[in-house]
């Protein structure tokens, strides 16, 4: 984590070291470089909470079986390139925005486009201008989400079908963040295809049956279903296949110190093994 002087790159892409395959991954969640112009009145400690930490670390081994990876390196505090642009909670601006926003449960909870919330604390103490939104889409939204979409398309017009994996981490107490009353406890990992709409059940079998042998408690869609970049990519009848996969922090890492826990290699080494399980299904239906 660090902060920014100055504007930076919004991503950091890596291309197959292998011979590429139809895979493209994103991290959008794990950037840790705030920028300057960020100003929120919370702690770094607390704004930290929204941080996917290490999620790019965890499956690094993408590239070496031929998928792409591309990572945020803006925290979602500062702009969540994981909702649509007009997923804005009103409440949070100084002035009226310049065409209708249509905010959604996320905009609710405190955590729409711009996040309001962070571990039931308010991030600003005072509102945000329309031309610093702006800014923050045109300089680091944006730029993401044309890197992927050209990741993605670039993959379809050479192999005719592209599978997306969107990569995340969910705290440990995810069910409390989403207001959602239960005593099931959280899984290791969750499965988002959208309640079976954006994604080939073939793959998403494999990934769950992988992670089962490996000990992992494992969860479709609950509470996590994936929100606009699989609901924007995965278009199944087309070949295009995207899921999202939420893994439990606690099984990598302290998150009150943001710390690595030493399991974090046994769960780097189990992810790298799943990246092979992944890449040998994709690369067989070329």
């Amino acid at each position: 984590m660090r902060f920014a002087d100055e504007e930076f790159e919004p991503y950091v892409l890596s291309l197959p070291t292998s011979t590429a395959i139809p895979l493209v991954c994103d991290s959008p969640h794990s950037g840790v470089i705030y920028p300057a112009d960020f100003l929120s009145c919370l702690p770094i400690s607390v704004l930290r909470s929204g941080e996917d930490t290490y999620v790019e670390e965890l499956w690094k081994a993408l590239p070496s079986v031929g998928a792409t990876l591309l990572a945020a390196n803006f925290p979602r505090t500062y702009i969540d390139p994981n909702r649509e642009v007009d997923d804005i909670d009103p409440n949070i601006l100084a002035e009226p925005w310049t065409s209708e926003l249509r905010p959604t449960e996320k905009s609710r909870l405190g955590h729409g486009l711009l996040w309001r919330r962070a571990r039931d604390r308010d991030i600003y103490d005072r509102k945000l201008w329309v031309a610093e939104v702006e800014n923050r889409i045109g300089t680091y939204y944006q730029p993401y989400h044309e890197a992927l979409e050209r990741e993605i398309e670039n993959v379809y017009k050479r192999f005719g079908v592209v599978w997306h994996l969107n990569l995340h981490s969910m705290p440990a107490n995810s069910y409390e963040v989403l207001e959602i009353d239960t005593d099931q406890p959280l899984a290791d990992f969750v499965l988002g295809d959208c309640d079976g709409t954006t994604c080939d059940p073939t793959l998403i079998g494999i990934i769950e049956d992988f992670l089962k042998g490996r000990g992992y408690t494992v969860a479709r869609n609950d509470p996590f279903k994936g929100v606009a970049l699989i609901a924007r990519i995965g278009r199944p009848e087309e070949n295009r296949h995207s899921l999202q996969i939420e893994v439990n922090r606690a099984l990598y890492m302290d998150e009150d110190s943001y710390e690595k826990s030493a399991n974090f290699w046994v769960l780097q080494k189990d992810l790298t093994q799943l990246c092979g399980k992944v890449a040998e299904f994709a690369q067989g239906l070329i």
